[in-house]
């Protein structure tokens, strides 16, 4: 490396340092934090203060724009749930199937299966309101109340994460599916022989020893219920599942035959996760409330409830998208990926690297899977490795340690009720886990198939 490479790498350093330094030693507000850490990465990295503002905005608006309305709009649906006491009654119903001790296995399994067709985020707003629910029922039934509760919330959230890393369709795994020209039938098998043993480890297993000692704050959505008659399990389950259901069908149109296919082409639009969750939103008034439904102090509970807790997080998650987007534009992903094209490491491993690279100094799963991805091509055809081992070992790598440069570090810790640092001691070592135990059966499963 040469000596302007060298500035870089030790501007990203120092800017993520500071980030974590003022938010986890300063005890600053992430938003700052973050906004410092990005502002020193530019200015160290020899970009001019005018197009490290602009790289600042570019990545702020960018994150927010998407994942800010899905957010923005989760919260809403979660409010509703909350409020109409819907998500603690089908919560109860959950619970009343299976033992203290089983619940976070009936939660890993809702986590895997609910996340396959979602963005994490989506998935995370939509079902961590109704598994918080249920952690706060659990008191009763278990000792040490903030590991149970704890345990419950970080085994869905493994599964999500398993399925936004290793299993198409769920869009991240599917980009590198095209990219590498990898068959989509093999890869989801492959996949799930991944995944399954993957999550196991990584959330059930792994949650009895990291939430040790671990004191949870009130999460994100911890709202009483207001005073009107509780909704069915059947309306409450329609309510959650109809984004979800929205966003699947946008899968249905590849599906059919090319003389019919256009006729559904509508259901790609009703699958943009904010138009889904939008629709929703709307679908969920009648269904949780009733007639209540605009009643101005209905109205005025469900917005309250909303908008409160949307304020810190979407201002966190956009300010590790401005972190992201510097670390973009200084080219310290395009440096990591010249770096690692020369070493003589295995394909497999050298494809996660990139990724584990790229994640860990822009904090997006999305753009470490993309860029490993595009680098990747010429790899496989020269050496004929498995193109979809290739796209498993990208999707592995990209979630590697999750920290204050990841928007969804932020949301998990909003949702969990953790501290920044007990975070980074549950979630962020989850990730982690994941990552390396993917790795892992990977390489094994590799020599095997």
């Amino acid at each position: 490396m040469n000596g302007p490479d060298t500035q870089l790498i030790m501007a990203a350093i120092v800017g993520v340092a500071l980030s974590v330094g003022l938010i986890v030693k300063a005890r600053f507000h992430p938003f700052i934090g973050l906004l410092c850490g990005a502002f020193a990465v530019g200015l160290l990295a020899g970009l001019p203060a005018a197009d490290t503002a602009k790289a600042v905005q570019k990545g702020a608006g960018d994150i927010l724009g998407g994942t800010g309305l899905v957010v923005a709009l989760g919260l809403a649906l979660g409010a509703m749930l909350q409020l109409s006491d819907g998500a603690a009654g089908l919560a109860r119903s959950a619970l009343r199937l299976c033992s203290p001790a089983r619940a976070p296995w009936a939660s890993l399994l809702v986590g895997l299966v609910i996340g396959l067709p979602l963005f994490f985020e989506t998935g995370l707003v939509l079902l961590l309101p109704i598994v918080a629910s249920a952690a706060a029922a659990l008191p009763v039934l278990a000792g040490n109340v903030d590991a149970a509760r704890l345990r419950l919330m970080l085994s869905a959230v493994t599964g999500l994460s398993v399925v936004h890393a290793l299993v198409p369709p769920h869009p991240g795994p599917l980009l590198a599916v095209d990219a590498l020209n990898a068959d989509l039938g093999l890869t989801i098998v492959y996949g799930l022989i991944v995944a399954l043993p993957t999550a196991i480890v990584a959330g059930p297993l792994l949650a009895r020893f990291t939430t040790r000692g671990i004191v949870l704050g009130e999460p994100a959505m911890a709202t009483p219920p207001i005073e009107v008659p509780a909704p069915s399990n059947r309306r409450a389950l329609v309510a959650v599942l109809l984004p979800v259901a929205l966003i699947a069908a946008g899968q249905i149109e590849s599906l059919l035959p090319a003389a019919i296919a256009p006729r559904f082409g509508w259901l790609s639009v009703a699958s943009n996760p904010v138009l889904a969750l939008l629709v929703a939103c709307l679908a969920a008034l009648p269904l949780l409330f009733g007639r209540a439904a605009l009643r101005p102090p209905i109205q005025a509970a469900i917005w309250r409830e909303t908008m409160l807790p949307a304020g810190a997080i979407l201002l966190a998650i956009g300010a590790g998208g401005a972190l992201k987007q510097v670390l973009v534009t200084v080219g310290l992903s395009d440096l990591l990926v010249r770096a690692a094209a020369g070493t003589s490491l295995s394909p497999l491993v050298l494809a996660w690297g990139i990724a584990v690279c790229i994640r860990l100094a822009t904090g997006s799963a999305t753009v470490a899977t993309i860029t490993a991805a595009g680098v990747m091509p010429a790899v496989v055809s020269a050496t004929g490795v498995s193109p979809e081992w290739t796209v498993l070992a990208i999707g592995a790598g990209s979630v590697f340690f999750s920290h204050v440069n990841d928007p969804g570090f932020w949301l998990v810790k909003s949702y969990l009720g953790t501290d920044t640092p007990g975070t980074f001691r549950t979630w962020s070592v989850l990730e982690t886990v994941i990552s390396v135990m993917g790795l892992m059966l990977v390489m094994l499963a590799s020599q095997l198939f």
